[in-house]
């Protein structure tokens, strides 16, 4: 597994990497040992914000939290990621390592639900490389977030599409035509 931590606003201390590279490294049973796993901490006001990626054979986890503790962070987030492999367990037996999902002993995972936060008033540009996947793995990509579209290159046309969430509980494709 490649972890690469990064930060902004937040100076990542040789003690909390060392953290994070250890509780994250207990989930390698999970992923591939070519994942990329992405740990990104920032500061806004007294806030402290991580997220953690990954991404393994065209599957992407993601999870988010913010507290006043980088070290209670990284046991927040955890969990959420962990809680995402329970939700599609049977959709990626294939994608993951053997036996995965065979041993359901969770390291982080403690069947409470969760509450995610609303947040308003967010404006940031990101960038991401697009990978061509098919709309099956685009689906569960969506799924497995806590966003409401997911943009990816379609494998069958070549094209960049956008799945979304419909109100109506089901998903679209947003395909654009470049005629």
């Amino acid at each position: 597994m490649n972890i690469q931590i990064s930060s902004k606003n937040y100076t990542v201390s040789q003690k909390l990497k060392d953290i994070i590279e250890k509780k994250i490294g207990r989930m390698e049973r999970f992923f591939s040992d070519d994942a990329d796993i992405r740990v990104f901490c920032r500061k806004e006001n007294d806030i402290c914000r991580l997220e953690l990626t990954i991404k393994d054979k065209g599957v992407l986890f993601r999870g988010e939290v913010a507290s006043d503790s980088m070290y209670q962070n990284i046991d927040l987030v955890l969990p959420k990621v962990e809680r995402q492999l329970v939700k599609y367990s049977d959709k990626l037996k294939d994608k993951l390592k053997k036996q995965a999902i065979i041993n359901r002993d969770w390291l982080y995972y403690d069947d409470q639900e969760e509450h995610p936060q609303q947040k308003t008033g967010v404006s940031r540009v990101k960038k991401f490389d697009i990978v061509p996947l098919s709309v099956e793995d685009a689906q569960m990509n969506l799924e497995s977030s806590d966003h409401a579209f997911y943009i990816y290159l379609n494998e069958e046309t070549g094209k960049v599409n956008i799945m979304y969430r419909r109100r109506a509980g089901d998903f679209g494709i947003i395909e654009p035509d470049y005629d």
